[in-house]
């Protein structure tokens, strides 16, 4: 795995989507969670699975997506 994106664990990601405007949703008695984001354009939904950490690329890819941005923005959300 490259340097430039080093894997993530969901310590990281909750302080990334909190970051980015996200809330968690209250807890369903799942393993998974999820966090939401109202925008103008609807609402944005990611959902991150804490047992699976540290997350593998494909996972942080997906959760970039689902939370509307690029994976550089991801990363970067964790340093404010």
């Amino acid at each position: 795995m490259s340097g430039h994106y080093p894997p993530l664990t969901c310590v990281d990601v909750k302080r990334i989507l909190r970051a980015l405007g996200f809330a968690p949703r209250p807890g369903r008695g799942t393993s998974y969670e999820q966090w939401v984001k109202d925008t103008p354009e609807g609402r944005l939904k990611v959902t991150v699975d804490c047992p699976k950490a540290p997350f593998s690329p494909v996972l942080i890819d997906s959760m970039a997506r689902q939370a509307g941005v690029t994976k550089a923005a991801f990363y970067a959300a964790l340093k404010r």
